[in-house]
């Protein structure tokens, strides 16, 4: 067998290279999280007004009714959002929250008005026959 001394410090410095690589990829994957991921996923919410068309809408039977209670924001995008389970995401630019659930009729799109360390509030226009504009507004647990 005939052993080649010219590969062995290329696969050497192939393999340290590789290594190399490795470690700097993985460190530059991290997700940094935005100050608005940490605003929204470091607490619980609490709906504090639902409203439609400037109305009260979160009493029993309205249309926010479900709305109603703690909206929790985890880290890997899923969620409670009321009596809601699902999944979230940011869009445009971290300017609207995203919301699926199995037993919303639709994604639910929501334009974030205020996000703070004492304030959440979205509001988005509800399709229908009769559309509705509606404002929700949490705020810290």
């Amino acid at each position: 067998m005939v052993i080649d001394f010219k590969i062995i410090p290329m696969k050497r410095t192939l393999l340290l290279f590789m290594l190399m690589m490795t470690i700097i990829a993985s460190s530059c994957n991290k997700d940094k999280e935005s100050e608005r991921f940490t605003l929204l996923t470091s607490r619980t919410w609490t709906s504090d007004s639902l409203l439609a068309n400037g109305v009260d809408a979160s009493d029993p039977g309205e249309m926010l009714a479900l709305f109603k209670g703690d909206a929790d924001f985890n880290k890997d995008g899923t969620g409670t959002f009321g009596q809601y389970t699902g999944t979230w995401m940011f869009t445009d630019n971290e300017t609207n929250v995203a919301i699926t659930s199995p037993d919303l009729p639709f994604a639910l799109t929501t334009h974030i008005v205020e996000l703070t360390a004492v304030s959440f509030k979205v509001t988005f226009t509800f399709p229908g026959l009769i559309p509705a504009n509606i404002r929700m507004t949490f705020k810290p647990k």
